[in-house]
């Protein structure tokens, strides 16, 4: 089940990771209904894509509800270019597939993402196959469309489903019924919501090197009331002693709590990159 965020600006080319029928082109279509998919390889050549103009937006999967932060996203995200205008939560329902006229009792091997794998243990211990690990979910329906035998079963989306020609065996044959994606929409082009749309802010920030300067830098958030709703850090170039947060915050940069909040950020930091303020999404008022 997903939330209606669709963005007002729905034409373009949208740029995702991984092929057609990937979790990030269902999080695209939801979202940007009238946008031509823009399948990468990579996550890097997602955001060149979008950089050099071969896309207008970026679909970027950067945390789960099961696996957690997407780490790659995390450090390339800063250093893209691009800014956030959205956001996204999509509810990850693994569907079985099979070739058409395959039954789920007559399958031997299933492929799919280690994720996904990981993620559906239950319905493959109950149908005794083996799990083959794929490097994405759409290619590993694909792939077993490709094979055309009914042995053959993939994890993957409703949409891989559809493009494939491929028929669902179970719907939701996921484990847990809370897994959720939460996407972030980019473009070349950074964007302000009025003042009076409930918003989002996203940021990274390195701390000075001074005694509690991360509790002190981050005081001004709680003293101000401004609701900080993710907090990561990560190593920069592989020192243990460059460390880089990022953060997302709720609030618009026109409001006085936020201003007195980054004021007080600004004072504790080497440096402070904001990578968008876009609308906050009705999913969370679900949270």
């Amino acid at each position: 089940m997903t939330e209606d965020t669709a963005h007002p600006k729905s034409g373009g080319r949208i740029a995702f990771q991984g092929e057609a029928g990937a979790y990030s082109h269902l999080a695209s279509r939801e979202m940007m209904p009238n946008a031509s998919p823009v399948p990468c390889a990579t996550f890097e050549d997602m955001y060149a894509s979008v950089a050099d103009g071969r896309a207008d937006y970026a679909m970027v999967p950067i945390e789960n509800s099961l696996a957690g932060r997407v780490a790659d996203n995390h450090h390339l995200l800063p250093e893209s270019g691009l800014h956030i205008i959205g956001e996204h939560f999509l509810r990850i329902n693994h569907m079985l597939l099979g070739v058409r006229g395959a039954t789920k009792e007559g399958l031997d091997e299933v492929y799919s993402h280690v994720h996904a794998l990981g993620q559906c243990r239950n319905i493959l211990r109950r149908l005794g196959v083996n799990g083959h690990i794929f490097h994405d979910t759409a290619g590993a329906a694909r792939h077993i469309a490709e094979e055309g035998d009914p042995r053959f079963g993939a994890i993957a989306s409703s949409l891989a489903a559809e493009i494939y020609d491929l028929d669902i065996l179970e719907e939701e044959a996921e484990d847990a019924d809370h897994n959720t994606t939460r996407f972030l929409l980019m473009s070349r082009e950074a964007e302000k919501p009025a003042a009076d749309v409930p918003c989002m802010m996203s940021f990274v920030f390195q701390v000075r090197n001074v005694p509690a300067a991360l509790y002190k830098a981050l005081g001004g958030f709680a003293t101000n009331g401004v609701n900080m709703t993710k907090l990561e850090s990560y190593q920069l170039g592989g020192s243990f002693q460059a460390t880089q947060f990022y953060a997302d915050i709720e609030g618009h940069p026109d409001d006085h709590s936020v201003k007195l909040a980054m004021e007080e950020l600004d004072f504790y930091t080497s440096r402070v990159t904001l990578l968008g303020v876009y609308p906050k999404s009705p999913f969370r008022n679900g949270l």
